[in-house]
């Protein structure tokens, strides 16, 4: 199965989680991949950056790791990269770019030397401007959406932060669910 396609289904079966500009693009980009479209690169501190970024989304708990180390900050670049038409790529480099400058104006700092305390406020304000923006696509709402999907289609996603069961496997649709229990995944 082709990358694409494997994309594609984890997609659809995540149809809720994620919004519907991403599943907008995940779904026409499938059919339409031009190699033009890559206009912007990804250096390896911004992967660490998107790393951080997306750790604050999902971070490490007891149970489970991250997205940080599920891997999400090389899969966002790459899903940007090779998925998203050039209008989305701007709108998502461009909203990264701010994101790096409000971080030196408000903080004097880099990104990366921000306490979890500034990270916090800055995410409160990028998720305030996203709402604001009134479902026009933003570097928040696609780094979100790309965290989401990046994690849960990981290994780790998969198999620790959700309940796993190895295919292949019978299907028992009165399964019993315990409080608390962690979500079903089959890959």
């Amino acid at each position: 199965m082709e990358r694409r396609e494997a994309l594609k289904k984890i997609a659809y079966l995540m149809g809720g989680a994620i919004s519907a500009t991403t599943m907008g693009v995940l779904f026409e980009s499938f059919t339409v991949y031009d190699p033009e479209w890559n206009t912007y690169s990804f250096s390896a501190t911004d992967e660490e950056i998107l790393a951080e970024f997306a750790e604050i989304i999902l971070p490490t708990t007891p149970s489970s790791p991250g997205a940080k180390a599920a891997g999400v900050g090389a899969f966002i670049p790459l899903l940007i990269k090779d998925c998203y038409p050039p209008k989305l790529q701007a709108v998502f480099k461009n909203g990264f770019e701010e994101m790096l400058a409000k971080c030196k104006t408000k903080f004097n700092k880099e990104f990366l030397s921000l306490n979890t305390e500034e990270k916090n406020q800055l995410m409160s304000e990028l998720t305030q401007q996203a709402i604001e923006s009134n479902k026009e696509p933003s570097f928040f709402l696609i780094a979100r959406d790309l965290t989401i999907l990046g994690y849960f289609s990981s290994e780790i996603g998969c198999t620790m932060a959700r309940e796993y069961l190895p295919i292949p496997g019978r299907y028992d649709g009165a399964t019993e669910y315990k409080p608390g229990q962690k979500a079903w995944a089959a890959i």
